[in-house]
């Protein structure tokens, strides 16, 4: 006669809701321009010409990029003059690209 194992009892967990929501930030971060700029400003701010350029890309690429960023909340730009500067809003990005940057290989001049 087998003995009724007991249910484990699950760990504490985060809302499904709030990984959603992570998730829908990830998918938008998993694009190597994307990373690229996210890179770039965790260490300074820049307009979109200067992310463009450290990209390879067309100024309006590189704005959708960031348009997409910030529309999660993971950037902000603030406006000096005619020129707009974007930076890091959310201060967990410089963790989850220590991890991109640890995996995946260190910083290039390119």
């Amino acid at each position: 006669m087998k003995a009724r194992m007991k249910p484990r009892k699950l760990p504490a967990l985060t809302a499904l809701e709030a990984m959603e929501e992570a998730a829908e930030c990830l998918k938008t971060l998993a694009h190597a321009h994307r990373l690229r700029i996210v890179q770039m400003l965790l260490r300074g701010r820049y307009t979109v010409g200067e992310l463009a350029q450290a990209c390879g890309i067309p100024s309006h690429l590189a704005s959708e990029h960031l348009r997409l960023m910030q529309r999660c909340g993971l950037l902000r730009n603030e406006k000096e003059g005619r020129k707009a500067f974007y930076q890091v809003a959310e201060p967990h990005l410089a963790n989850i690209m220590a991890c991109v940057e640890a995996r995946f290989g260190g910083v290039s001049r390119r």
